[in-house]
């Protein structure tokens, strides 16, 4: 079951685990792995940290997600989702800050999955999580414009979108044309590579062969190793921040976000991964690894983690089998970073700008943005709200407006299907129950889900009907759900008929209809509730015999 608490890993091991599936998953985890290394750095650095605190996310992170969460092919890692969320973290409360929160988000994600949250959260509108990824991607690609033009500037650029682009816009004259022509280089190998040869590790040649050439040509460029003094060769100890109730609470916010950004995240990668390999993961089991995940990536120095939907594509592509080619996946990233650390010194940033270029242009769901723009006008509201709102307000904003948006679209959809008509015109061809030349009685049908949305116009058609006759029968039989507010609706209906001695007839009630009716007073001797139409004619026509004995 879905909502079991119980990691995919013990189920791989249950069903017994030979060598050659640990074959498979290690070819997979190496692929993945190469492919992690200078995006996990990338981001990192992108997020306004040192590009190893990526790398000990991908590791530590990415280790704990496979081994503890609800997934068997899931990759955990830093993710470019989070540069917005975690960028603004640090230039708030620092990288301290940016831990303790890391660290909170991982708690508030536990609680999620023990008080099974996770199939909600996956209730997420998918306009919104197309708007909310295609203005992540907008903001990742201007937050990389200094780097790949090698932009010398005399301070630190605005954060909000028109502020930097109209701040950058007055250093163009100061574009250093070797910058611009590494990061050119290094999307145009990437792209060139994908094309041609699809299963190669774009990314890595990319960034080796753009950092050969710079250093061969000693172009003048930024490195890593002149910003950040190069790379540790393995993992710092494991250290808990400083903590104090007032930073703890200034932190608290951005824990809520990163929590529920990384649970969409990962859900959402949850789901990639199931439509691909036919498996079904567990969304709250998920949730609990995700959140231990973060806690050890905070505990080690790492930023936030979550599910990356690229990397665990292509560890499915890979011919992964299960959660322990996550798992080599973040023992190779390890390896990697002790045995070529001192290499890392001279990747040079426009390189690692131009990888978040192109990965910024894959986030946008373009195929997805044409259809929902074409087919229908409240999604692409929805999509372009939450889209303009990430971009230029907040993220947090942008998603919470497109779910509110989303909801009420719903609401207005589901009210339109609820019907409420003369039996006439719905058993026109049928045997009919009850007479329809009887003047004295009023058959009326509502179907469809009977709730708040559609509770004010279904009752405005009943008060009109209601009086006009002895009887008033309701047929409730395709009224699969109903709730307070269309209770009460019916109540204050009810009430008028009794001021006409109207009789009211409720056909067809399912049980849990009838609870909730008689839960508002909507109770016998008030109204008659008959099985079906047939016994309301019954009841009709015995109260007619009485009447005229």
């Amino acid at each position: 079951m879905p909502t079991r608490l119980v990691p995919k890993t013990v189920s791989v091991l249950r069903e017994g685990y030979s060598f050659s599936r640990l074959r498979s998953d290690a070819i997979a985890g190496l692929t993945v792995a190469i492919v992690a290394l200078p995006l996990s750095m990338a981001i990192a650095i992108a997020c306004g940290v040192s590009p190893d605190r990526g790398l000990y996310a991908a590791i530590i992170g990415g280790f704990f997600v496979s081994l503890l969460g609800g997934s068997r092919h899931q990759i955990g890692g830093p993710a470019g989702a989070f540069i917005v969320l975690v960028a603004a973290s640090v230039e708030r409360n620092g990288v301290d800050g940016l831990i303790i929160a890391v660290i909170l988000s991982g708690l508030i994600m536990i609680a999620a999955g023990y008080l099974k949250l996770g199939a909600y959260i996956r209730f997420i509108p998918y306009p919104v999580t197309v708007g909310f990824t295609a203005g992540i991607a907008i903001i990742i690609f201007a937050s990389q414009l200094s780097a790949i033009f090698g932009l010398d500037l005399p301070g630190k650029e605005p954060g909000p979108l028109a502020e930097k682009v109209a701040y950058l816009a007055q250093y163009v004259g100061t574009t250093n044309i070797a910058a611009l022509a590494i990061a050119v280089l290094t999307v145009a190998i990437i792209v060139a590579v994908k094309r041609f040869r699809p299963g190669w590790p774009g990314m890595l040649i990319a960034v080796a062969v753009a950092s050969l050439a710079a250093f061969a040509l000693n172009l003048p460029v930024e490195t890593i190793g002149s910003q950040f003094g190069g790379l540790p060769r393995g993992l710092q100890a494991p250290a808990l921040p400083a903590l104090s109730l007032q930073k703890v609470i200034a932190v608290l916010p951005d824990a809520f976000a990163f929590a529920l950004l990384g649970s969409i995240e990962s859900l959402l990668s949850a789901v990639v991964a199931d439509g691909m390999t036919g498996r079904r993961h567990r969304s709250n089991m998920e949730l609990v690894g995700q959140g231990v995940a973060n806690i050890a990536s905070g505990l080690f120095g790492g930023i936030c983690v979550t599910g990356t939907i690229a990397r665990t594509a292509t560890n499915v592509r890979a011919g992964a089998t299960s959660p322990f080619s996550g798992m080599l996946h973040a023992l190779f990233l390890l390896l990697f970073m002790i045995v070529a650390a001192p290499l890392a010194s001279f990747i040079p940033l426009a390189t690692l700008a131009g990888v978040l270029a192109v990965v910024a242009w894959t986030m946008v769901e373009k195929a997805a943005i044409r259809t929902l723009l074409r087919t229908s006008r409240g999604d692409a509201v929805i999509l372009l709200v939450t889209l303009l709102l990430v971009v230029f307000r907040d993220l947090t904003e942008g998603i919470v407006a497109g779910f509110a948006l989303g909801a009420v679209l719903f609401i207005d959809r589901m009210g339109k299907n609820v019907a409420v008509s003369p039996y006439s015109d719905y058993n026109a061809t049928a045997e009919d129950p009850i007479a329809n030349t009887d003047p004295d009685t009023v058959v009326y049908r509502i179907s469809g889900a009977f709730f708040f949305g559609a509770a004010a116009t279904v009752g405005s058609v009943l008060d009109r009907v209601a009086g006009g006759a002895r009887n008033f029968v309701l047929d409730l039989s395709d009224v699969p759900y109903l709730d307070s507010s269309a209770a009460n609706v019916l109540e204050g209906t009810i009430s008028k008929a009794e001021h006409r001695k109207v009789r009211i007839l409720l056909a067809g009630a399912a049980p849990n209809v009838r609870a909730i009716l008689e839960s508002h007073d909507i109770a016998e001797p008030r109204v008659t509730y008959c099985a079906d139409l047939d016994e309301a004619a019954g009841r009709i026509d015995a109260s007619k015999r009485e009447a005229s004995a």
